[in-house]
């Protein structure tokens, strides 16, 4: 059960967050980008649980990488979380239909065009915690397509609230995580496209998927969607160029029903494929990724003495 929230508290901080945002609007977004990169360098010193939690994830998925270079990217990793924060801020006022082109650049889009113009049986559209994820949904809905985004609320109301109204400006839905089959089920029986951050821990009854060569649980909810409706799952990205407000918006992988049909697992494949594509991302710029969060928290029971014995091993 969740604790009770001090409302109180929840109003402070919202206003703290709110005076804040008002000072940045008075300087350019680079130099608030500058002050984010600063801000993730105290943040790194100072968070020694989100700090090992870094390193330790970053260690098991590059074995062989320097102790140094697994600090650097650690340290770079808090940066880039912090500057998020300071996109999302200045993404609306920013991003719009005449200007998204001077911020995004779209590489490899044309796939996920393609279906959101031509199909109407619906689309599913995934990425992880890397790069900008915020700045992708936003430039579609800026570009006039529907597009039904599943998160989780912030815990503070109020936040959410304020985050609700960038994220929702250009006609993005957002759907909360939390009970959202009915909403989800709905966008795709109506044939638009609903989004998902796919890269975050389902806990012990989750799909054991590789990434990063450990199992990591998966919710196994995006493929059986995909398999219940025949739609096309298609992964994205959107990178941060140079420290600024950038970014480069694309296509990893485009997974079609014809493929996963003829497989004899086909759950097992979608949700290896998709997670192995959000891996391919990753490994372009491993700095860009969330490794503080706890990707490979769940780990798959082990296995009885007789369950072994009696499979030969």
């Amino acid at each position: 059960m969740a604790k009770p929230r001090n409302d109180l508290l929840d109003r402070l901080v919202y206003c703290a967050a709110r005076l804040v945002s008002m000072f940045m609007y008075c300087w350019p977004v680079q130099a608030n980008l500058r002050l984010a990169q600063w801000l993730g360098n105290l943040v790194y010193r100072l968070d020694r649980r989100h700090r090992e939690i870094a390193q330790d994830n970053l260690r098991r998925a590059f074995p062989r990488e320097s102790a140094q270079r697994i600090e650097q990217l650690a340290r770079r990793s808090m940066q880039h979380l912090c500057m998020l924060g300071i996109e999302v801020l200045f993404t609306t006022r920013l991003v719009r239909l005449e200007t998204y082109a001077r911020y995004v650049r779209l590489e490899n889009i044309k796939p996920v065009l393609e279906l959101l113009l031509r199909s109407q049986h619906g689309l599913i559209m995934l990425t992880g915690h890397w790069g900008n994820w915020e700045i992708l949904g936003y430039v579609l809905a800026t570009l006039g397509f529907e597009v039904n985004v599943v998160a989780r609320p912030l815990d503070n109301p109020y936040l959410d609230q304020w985050l609700l109204g960038v994220r929702q400006k250009k006609g993005q839905k957002m759907i909360a995580k939390k009970g959202a089959t009915s909403e989800v089920t709905e966008a795709l029986d109506q044939g638009a496209a609903v989004a998902f951050i796919a890269d975050q821990d389902a806990g012990r009854k989750g799909l054991f998927v590789d990434f990063f060569g450990r199992p990591a649980s998966t919710y196994k909810s995006i493929g059986l969607l995909a398999m219940q409706y025949q739609v096309p799952i298609v992964v994205g990205y959107a990178q941060r160029l140079d420290g600024e407000f950038h970014f480069a918006a694309g296509v990893q992988d485009v997974i079609l029903p014809e493929q996963w049909a003829p497989q004899a697992d086909p759950l097992r494949y979608i949700t290896q494929r998709y997670t192995r594509a959000i891996e391919d991302i990753v490994r372009r710029d491993p700095a860009q990724y969330l490794w503080a969060h706890r990707r490979w928290k769940s780990q798959p029971a082990p296995r009885s003495s007789g369950a072994a014995a009696a499979s030969g091993l």
